[in-house]
């Protein structure tokens, strides 16, 4: 998976790395545990479906950055099929090296690259806890603590455990444009979101390795059934985790709310390079002035009720894909 590597200890590791060095990103590393790729192992149909998310999220971001003078028609109509009737459809066995899909979107701002790809790790490694049938309920629960402080622990890459107001996504000047340009995609980008939410719920809240199965397979078959009708079925507003994993929530705010920020940004960061408002020149410094918001837990947040009782405010379930 885009070279990670089973070794510990990040915090530790820069603290031992010589400054000059340090000036080099790290690419994102896997936390080691016996648990690592028990996702990929028992739920195949839904892990490699992250494979071709990555890859969505970077051809979107090449082409908007590399291609900015392209129709609309070229994103909602011809990637869009493509991704939709066949890389979902036939994912990639092995992880998206992001940086050889999109080499200009990396090189105008590695740093918003390398903070998605370690929120993802947090994410899979999560799911490769809850698949893991060798342990309890207790042991679970501790394992994806530790992997949220061993997140957090990289400061350089980790977004703030505190949830973000949505002014932040939809009260700037280059707010929304994505959506309103791109209402389709968008909808598809909303609908990897909702997967990756949803999965937790089934792992988290069932009884046997049986029932964990089918609840999978659940969740997998609701988001065939939004691409399949992409124009009725798609979320219409940002799926949150509280309204859509409210027993992982519960269980786990930091997470829940590391990737409800998560995917804000990756709203942010799309708005930011279609936005005619903000110039060419500045697209990278406005994207790295978004990344500082998301990573200060001492500003823009709202309170956990606040945030909890949002989705619901927002028009619940029916409004950001449903629960399957």
């Amino acid at each position: 998976m885009k070279r990670l590597q089973l070794i510990g200890g990040l915090a530790a590791l820069i603290a031992a790395t010589p400054l000059a060095a340090q000036s080099r990103w790290l690419e994102p590393m896997y936390a080691p545990g016996a648990f690592n790729w028990q996702f990929l192992a028992r739920y195949p149909e839904a892990a490699r479906l992250s494979n071709a998310f990555d890859y969505g999220h970077a051809i979107l971001y090449q082409r908007l950055w590399h291609n900015p003078a392209d129709p609309a028609q070229r994103l909602e109509q011809e990637t869009f099929a493509y991704l939709t009737g066949n890389l979902l459809r036939h994912p990639p066995r092995f992880g998206v090296a992001e940086e050889a899909v999109a080499p200009d979107y990396w090189r105008l701002t590695r740093r918003a690259a390398l903070t998605f790809d370690w929120a993802h790790v947090l994410h899979r490694q999560i799911y490769d806890v809850y698949a893991d049938e060798r342990l309890s309920p207790v042991a679970k629960d501790s394992a994806i603590e530790r992997l949220t402080d061993f997140y957090l622990a990289e400061h350089r890459l980790a977004l703030t455990d505190k949830p973000k107001t949505m002014e932040l996504m939809d009260g700037q000047p280059y707010s929304q444009v994505f959506r309103r340009r791109y209402p389709r995609f968008n909808g598809l980008i909303w609908a990897y979101h909702w997967l990756q939410i949803a999965l937790y719920e089934p792992m988290l809240g069932a009884n046997d390795a049986a029932a964990r199965k089918a609840g999978v397979a659940a969740v997998v078959n609701h988001f065939w059934q939004m691409v399949a009708q992409p124009d009725s079925n798609f979320p219409r507003l940002m799926p949150m985790v509280p309204v859509i994993a409210p027993h992982f929530t519960a269980a786990h705010p930091r997470a829940a709310a590391i990737f409800d920020n998560l995917h804000m940004l990756h709203d942010i960061v799309s708005d930011i390079l279609v936005s005619p408002i903000v110039p060419r020149a500045d697209k990278g410094r406005t994207i790295e002035a978004a990344l500082d918001r998301f990573q200060d837990g001492g500003r823009d947040v709202m309170t956990p009720m606040d945030w909890q009782m949002m989705g619901d405010m927002m028009g619940g379930a029916a409004a950001i894909g449903g629960k399957p």
